[in-house]
């Protein structure tokens, strides 16, 4: 009976885990849609916004990882749980990085507004990268929280459409401040802030390779996303 209980105990103390970083990663989310808000009005008090909740995920952060800590120490877990234990720990410290991330988009914002050419430059790529890296970021939360090592797979390949973006807006910008001098401070601003959106990228596609660690035992982080079906079955 007692091992009994200590296995439900332990499955409570997973499940809570689990909850915990899922509440994490819906204030990430939140963090960078408003981040992204902050763009679209220069509305300062966003940013403020912004930074508090950024304090907020560093104190979770430290409390998710005490628990890890916490766990491993008292069931010291073998196994699956024990590279679930060990994904979660890398899985909190990317969504404090994300909103990281947003923090510097928020922050770039309140210098772009300050220009007097803060509208100058199409930002269509930016705003679209902001809402692709949203959107992977769900997806690769969700995938994490089913277990689902196809939906991961999908993240890590959906990624690259970040990247081409972020490739598109920095040749953009080369060219408007070739052509107008006088962009050039705020094109480093948005060239700072698409930087920062292409990184939300990745740190989404480290929660989905961690999904695939978790499930397969398999390490993908430097896998070809051509190969990623095969190793994200284990098989």
């Amino acid at each position: 009976m007692s091992e009994r209980y200590n296995l439900r105990r332990f499955d409570v103390d997973l499940n809570l885990l689990s909850s915990r970083l899922l509440e994490m990663g819906g204030l990430v989310e939140s963090q960078i849609a408003l981040a992204m808000e902050t763009m679209n009005t220069f509305d300062l008090p966003l940013v403020e916004q912004v930074l508090e909740g950024e304090r907020r995920l560093n104190e979770m952060e430290i409390e998710i990882d005490e628990e890890v800590c916490n766990i491993i120490a008292r069931r010291q877990p073998a196994a699956r749980d024990l590279r679930l234990l060990m994904a979660t720990s890398k899985c909190i410290t990317n969504l404090e990085r994300a909103g990281d991330e947003a923090r510097k988009i928020a922050k770039r914002t309140c210098h772009i507004a300050m220009e007097t050419n803060a509208r100058s430059i199409n930002i269509s790529e930016i705003k679209v990268s902001g809402e692709m890296a949203l959107h992977i970021l769900r997806r690769a939360l969700d995938a994490f929280a089913r277990m689902d090592t196809v939906a991961a797979a999908q993240v890590i390949k959906d990624d690259e459409a970040i990247d081409k973006e972020f490739r598109a807006f920095a040749r953009k910008l080369v060219t408007y401040m070739r052509e107008d001098p006088r962009t050039i401070s705020t094109g480093l601003h948005y060239l700072f802030i698409a930087k920062a959106i292409e990184r939300i990228g990745d740190h989404a596609t480290n929660i989905a390779e961690s999904v695939v660690y978790v499930v397969s035992g398999t390490d993908v982080r430097h896998v070809h996303r051509d190969q990623l079906g095969h190793d994200a079955s284990g098989r």
